[in-house]
């Protein structure tokens, strides 16, 4: 199994190493970036020596891969995405967000459209296989929630992580797709899987108050030690949250447009209504949910790591577990490692993938949309987003 990768940073070449453990006859044999910030840790762990070229083409000429991995800034996703497609490479493998704006989503939709269909195209949205999201669906499908009518989610990053924000080339919106997109296409992505339907209306609001010259401390924070602590003390890895390509110097005087708060309402196909909320400059971080059905009652926070079920007619606690991945906080609360195991057995067996390019792309037009409402102060209606979307005539069940 020879795989390639464009992009070779702290993420990617993270994913590549678990890829190897899940499945030792993954060979890395090439790489196109020009500051591979990852190379020698993916070497270290894979044994793998890579190939370097300047660009994608030349790579996909010469060597005969069977995935590619992108793992490059979100903008530069597309222009890979379209060379890999229109190239015999079968499978392919990249990060979220898959694109950045509504354009370049028709464009992918066509392109896998007319290069063999979107079941070549992986996707990293790992949390669906985290443990508290597989134990969430498998109270639903016992019917312990019943019919989804409104649900309370939240991501709130630490300000170690904000900052990296602020002076990372995601702090441009033309490189990065916006705030929601970049950093909450994930939870996006798992509560639209909850519903099992699309958003109809989106609402929007927020700014930036916290990273900003006047609220600039006397002593600034040492976020690299902060961040290694997250880690787990010893980095092992790239500091994921240490700015690389395009990065700037500054954490309270940011050049760029990026906000650190957000909330957004969304109401659902069939009614059912969401509100969701991010701030990045919270001293004591959590990611969770209290998802509300007609029979019961479901209540998670990944970063805490708990998990609550409540019937609604008895109020009796149907579960209550104070450590659902036994990985805590690392590879995203075990979901990395799940992805990977996953992506093997669809590759080798052809086993569904608990997310797909489509799921993808839904959750990144919920995120553009947002931003749209938030900058436009309107409710937006996705009718007609809906309509084009199916228009490329392409099916999570085909």
């Amino acid at each position: 199994m020879k795989v390639g990768i464009v992009g070779l940073g702290a993420r990617i070449s993270h994913v590549a190493a678990l890829f190897k453990k899940s499945k030792p006859d993954y060979q890395f044999v090439a790489y196109c970036d020009p500051t591979p910030a990852g190379l020698d840790y993916l070497e270290q762990q894979s044994g793998d020596r890579l190939t370097s070229y300047d660009r994608l083409d030349q790579m996909l000429k010469a060597e005969k891969l069977d995935m590619l991995m992108i793992g490059s800034p979100n903008h530069l996703h597309i222009d890979h995405l379209r060379d890999a497609l229109k190239s015999d490479v079968p499978y392919i493998f990249t990060e979220k967000p898959v694109v950045i704006d509504e354009d370049q989503t028709w464009e992918l939709l066509e392109l896998m459209r007319d290069n063999g269909g979107h079941r070549r195209v992986m996707i990293g949205l790992v949390l669906r296989y985290s443990p508290l999201y597989v134990a969430l669906k498998d109270v639903q499908a016992k019917g312990q929630l019943g019919k989804i009518v409104s649900i309370e989610a939240a991501e709130h990053i630490g300000a170690y992580h904000g900052s990296f924000f602020m002076h990372d080339w995601r702090r441009y919106s033309k490189f990065s797709g916006g705030f929601m997109l970049e950093k909450c296409c994930h939870d996006i992505d798992l509560y639209q899987g909850v519903v099992g339907q699309r958003p109809k209306y989106i609402s929007s609001f927020g700014g930036r108050k916290s990273f900003v010259p006047e609220n600039r401390p006397e002593t600034a924070p040492d976020f690299d030690a902060i961040s290694a602590e997250v880690l787990g003390g010893e980095v092992t890895r790239v500091n994921p949250f240490r700015p690389r390509w395009g990065g700037g110097n500054s954490d309270f005087e940011s050049d760029g447009d990026i906000i650190d708060y957000q909330i957004a309402n969304v109401e659902y196909e069939d009614g059912s209504v969401m509100a969701f909320h991010c701030n990045m400059n919270v001293p004591d971080e959590f990611r969770r949910f209290a998802i509300i059905g007609t029979r019961g009652m479901a209540e998670g926070d990944f970063i805490r790591n708990t998990f609550k079920v409540t019937d609604a007619f008895t109020t009796r606690t149907l579960q209550d577990s104070a450590a659902v991945s036994s990985t805590g906080r690392a590879n995203h609360y075990g979901a990395d490692d799940m992805m990977a195991r996953d992506i093997a057995a669809f590759i080798e067996d052809g086993v569904p993938l608990k997310v797909t390019v489509l799921d993808a792309l839904e959750a990144g037009l919920t995120a553009i949309k947002m931003d749209e409402a938030r900058l436009e102060r309107k409710v937006i209606d996705m009718t007609d987003t809906w309509a084009k979307f199916d228009s490329f005539g392409l099916r999570k069940g085909d």
